[in-house]
């Protein structure tokens, strides 16, 4: 990255500007926002500063948008062999640079090393995805009923995305708001995440050592006081055809809402309450192990996080107690070392939150099995048992390390809880009987859902997003060609044509 290295902490203290520094990339050159002004992130374990950030500005968002429609025509005539083997490319800077890249998602989000490696990991084989599927541009030849007239359905690409990407797993959402746009041959303006700045300075910085040209890849960085008036100017812009953007549903709807003034075609994935419904017959062991893993990985800060155990009455306490059991063993504390297992949350307001719907739950009645407190800034791995609808934390995403175990009698009942939230992410099912499994997953709302897995899942290759308030459109391989190209009719008449007039 731009910039010397981190110094100590009493010349970090005196003297900001000798943080790592992360520029924006406007048409190709790194440099400082245009008013010169900056800030510090700080890390969300230290509680220090980690990095200086360029702050962007409205004048610097039109700059990185006029960069990229200028670039457009270029890149879009470029042929596919080409945009795969920058892709390509990318994918193998980003994995060669896997340490680098993880410690700094540990300093800057408090997420465990080996997150960070996983990000790495998962991001790079999107980028090889996408480097195959700049080959995915296919059209379709139309039946007509005109004698002598080839009438075609071709796909074009729709000219400047913007991409806006969260912090939670920063390299993964990062990638996957660029990868896909660019193979397709658009251009992307990318407003990093406030919280993650320098992981997506990495992104984009493996991208241009791997050869894109100028303007094709614009990054901004921003004071988080500033998005607002970014993002409106981004999605202003005439020049901008696409906004995806991935984060809260709260900010989701104020995105939705800017680009329907401006009739801005947008793909949104949100926030999540994921349930995983476990019948009487299901493996408890497998199903205790996949809500472990899907509650607690990454703090609970993933959009398909389980958030809800949906459980038959006989074989609830048997199982909750197994969850526990696992929830009490995960190692809590600095990110950085590699034998902790949870880390940090992100910031004072996310553990305010958690802190207030786990003390909500308990003085209405739920059990704390395990967890329960705070360890400074990390929050310990929590399962509450006999949650109601009464409870806040029934309805509301907690985004922490905290499961609810909701009992039912019936697969009617258990389904009826599944779908009794706002959000349509992800979802699972355990039994033995695949196909009464199958049966409840089809009665789920939700855009996705695994059998005998945990509701925490992602690949490169598969359609991903939510239904309800979890956002609309898909992400991931074809099924991105919807979402980031044109269908346009075309014809042509080999044959001279009758007219009536």
């Amino acid at each position: 990255m731009d910039g010397g290295p981190v110094t100590t902490k009493e010349e970090t203290m005196s003297a900001t500007v000798n943080l790592e520094q992360q520029d924006l990339l406007i048409g190709g050159a790194w440099r400082a926002a245009s008013d010169g002004r900056a800030h510090d992130k700080l890390g969300s374990y230290v509680g220090e500063p980690v990095s200086r950030v360029a702050a962007a500005s409205r004048a610097d968002a039109r700059a990185a948008v006029d960069a990229a429609a200028e670039a457009f025509p270029a890149w879009s005539a470029t042929p596919p062999a080409a945009r795969r083997d920058v892709l390509l490319r990318a994918a193998d800077a980003l994995q060669a640079g896997a340490e680098e890249i993880a410690a700094i998602v540990t300093a800057e989000t408090g997420s465990t090393f080996g997150w960070g490696m996983f990000n790495v990991g998962l991001a790079s084989s999107m980028l090889r995805e996408a480097g195959a599927q700049a080959y995915g541009l296919l059209g379709e030849v139309i039946p007509s009923d005109e004698a002598g007239m080839l009438s075609m359905g071709i796909r074009q690409p729709v000219g400047v995305v913007v991409g806006i990407a969260p912090w939670n797993a920063p390299v993964i959402l990062g990638v996957r708001a660029l990868a896909m746009p660019l193979a397709y041959g658009n251009t992307v303006v990318f407003k990093a995440s406030e919280e993650s700045p320098r992981t997506h300075g990495a992104i984009v910085r493996a991208l241009v050592d791997a050869g894109i040209p100028d303007g094709v890849v614009n990054l901004l960085t921003n004071d988080p006081a500033d998005a607002a008036g970014v993002v409106e100017e981004l999605i202003a812009h005439p020049a901008v055809a696409r906004v995806n953007f991935t984060g809260s549903t709260k900010v989701g709807r104020i995105v939705a809402e800017k680009a329907a003034t401006h009739l801005k075609r947008t793909l949104l994935e949100l926030g999540g309450k994921a349930p995983q419904v476990v019948l009487d017959d299901a493996d408890l062991d497998e199903a205790a192990a996949a809500a472990s893993f899907g509650a607690f990985m990454n703090q609970g800060q993933i959009c398909m996080s389980t958030e809800r155990l949906v459980v038959q009455r006989p074989v609830a306490r048997e199982l909750a107690g197994k969850l526990a059991e696992k929830a009490a063993a995960l190692t809590v504390g600095d990110p950085s070392d590699p034998q902790t297992m949870i880390g940090a949350l992100i910031n004072e307001g996310a553990m305010r939150r958690v802190t207030e719907l786990v003390a909500d739950a308990v003085a209405k009645g739920a059990e704390v099995l395990c967890g329960g407190e705070a360890e400074g800034p990390c929050y310990q791995p929590t399962v509450l048992y006999g949650v109601t609808p009464e409870m806040r934390i029934y309805a509301e995403e907690s985004f922490g390390p905290v499961v609810s175990i909701v009992e039912v009698d019936s697969v009617d009942d258990a389904v009826a809880v599944a779908n009794d939230t706002e959000y349509g992410l992800a979802a699972a099912v355990f039994s033995r009987d695949v196909p009464k499994a199958m049966d409840v997953a089809r009665r789920i709302q939700s855009g996705i859902c695994h059998i005998n897995s945990s509701t925490v899942d992602d690949a490169a290759q598969v359609p991903f997003g939510g239904v309800k308030a979890s956002g609309w459109g898909r992400f991931g391989a074809r099924a991105a060609l919807e979402e980031f190209t044109e269908l346009r009719w075309m014809s042509i008449q080999e044959k001279p044509r009758h007219y009536p007039i």
